[in-house]
């Protein structure tokens, strides 16, 4: 009985094995190799063998398995450029909030400031580095000499951070002489700097809401009784007021399924108003762009790419990022003792993750369009639930990693993905450029 139990052990292993090899042959004969993650060299192969259905997409949803991969964001910056070069996206749509809107596109537009303190106007953290920093000194090169119309426009869809909105609202009350009231202003003031308590259930933003409202519509009334005010301010301060409604409803529903729907109203709302030709390009990470859910998988939680593909099917395509190894940064936490961050080495594949499989490719970084894995004699790898890191804005934790693998099949949860066999830490060295 133990020999016949050896035997159908070797058996299986080899039968898995044999379906491996067939994986990693198959991945061979149809990635669309990457040449390196050098934001600047063109994508020539991906351009000779470009996806039909990446080819005829409007919406692009660029994910990161981390927030701190080097590697992430330069091939997506290499394909932000692509894109604008090639067909013609001009509307860049960050994981980041409003505030940060103004500063960076009178920068990029040619305005004051320079390249060592425009990260100042970022509000979340994962962005203050070189690697970000570069493709906005991008932005602002390629919009140099051109029209505002041709110019690439930057966007916040976030709406964890409300900092300076009740000012703007205030100086644009008073500038036009706006008859709200002070009580109704200082609402303002109150859901700007309200915090968020993920501890206690309050009925706070059914208060608040209705007087933001208020607020909206007498600007409304206002404009159309008025010739004095720009169509372009009038559309800044009414979105303010709805990022900071959204903020709102947010503090009283804190949940992660709230944050990405109202990131997909904003996402929406930009297309339809900013993007001339219905084009745009959204940076953030794995779980906001997949098709489906945020973690954990059946969760119901949708998330930012999966309403954005509800709405416009396959005018929305997403592309998800994996790695095999490399060094990933994480924050440390310590009791009566400062904290800090601290870079640790992965030196291989967790085990029963696709990246275990994946990472026997060919190539060092590549493209798989899902279509077409799906089409063929390997689907069953690409529709099998496999882990998946999953690193959040405290990074990886050794002791912490089991709990942030997620399993989910890419079958489902996105039209393409990017493999980097390894990645490193972003520079986040400003002071030197």
């Amino acid at each position: 009985m133990k020999n016949f139990l050896i035997l159908m052990l070797c058996l299986s292993t080899l039968h898995i094995s044999a379906q491996e090899d067939e994986t990693v042959k198959w991945i061979n004969n149809n990635l669309i190799a990457i040449e390196d993650a050098n934001p600047d060299s063109e994508l020539k192969i991906f351009h000779e063998n470009i996806p039909e259905k990446f080819k005829y997409a409007s919406i692009f949803g660029f994910g990161e398995a981390t927030h701190d991969g080097k590697e992430f964001f330069d091939i997506k910056a290499k394909y932000f450029k692509y894109l604008v070069e090639h067909q013609d996206v001009k509307v860049f749509i960050m994981e980041e909030s409003y505030p940060a809107e103004s500063g960076i596109n009178e920068w990029i537009s040619g305005g004051k400031g320079d390249i060592k303190t425009i990260a100042k106007n970022f509000s979340l953290r994962p962005w203050y580095n070189k690697e970000v920093v570069n493709l906005l000194a991008w932005m602002r090169n390629y919009n140099l000499g051109k029209s505002t119309d041709d110019q690439i426009r930057f966007y916040g869809m976030d709406i964890q951070v409300v900092s300076d909105i009740d000012q703007e609202i205030r100086d644009f009350v008073k500038e036009h002489d706006i008859p709200v009231s002070d009580e109704l202003l200082s609402v303002v003031d109150s859901c700007t700097s309200k915090k968020i308590d993920y501890t206690r259930p309050t009925d706070w933003a059914d208060i608040q809401i209705p007087q933001l409202e208020k607020i909206e519509q007498i600007i409304l009334n206002s404009q159309k009784n008025s010739n004095k005010i720009e169509d372009e301010e009038y559309f800044a301060v009414v979105r303010a007021l709805s990022y900071l409604k959204k903020y709102t409803y947010y503090v009283q529903h804190s949940r992660s399924e709230v944050r990405d729907w109202k990131m997909f109203e904003n996402v929406k709302w930009i297309v339809s108003n900013k993007a001339k030709n219905g084009k745009a390009f959204i940076w953030a990470h794995n779980e906001h762009i997949n098709n489906v859910e945020i973690s954990p998988a059946g969760s119901g939680w949708i998330s930012v790419g999966g309403h954005l593909k509800e709405y416009y099917k396959d005018n929305y395509y997403s592309v998800y990022f994996d790695f095999g190894k490399g060094n990933l940064r994480g924050y440390v936490t310590r009791k009566n003792k400062p904290n800090y961050w601290k870079v640790y080495e992965i030196d291989k594949p967790f085990r029963k993750t696709y990246a275990k499989t994946l990472i026997k490719a060919n190539q060092d970084i590549y493209f798989i369009d899902m279509d077409n894995a799906m089409d063929s004699e390997v689907n069953d790898f690409f529709s099998v639930a496999k882990r998946q890191l999953m690193l959040g804005s405290t990074g990886y934790s050794p002791r912490q990693k089991y709990k942030a693998m997620v399993s989910k099949k890419y079958s489902e949860i996105c039209d393409a993905l990017i493999f980097v066999k390894n990645i490193s830490v972003p520079d986040y060295d400003l002071d030197s450029l």
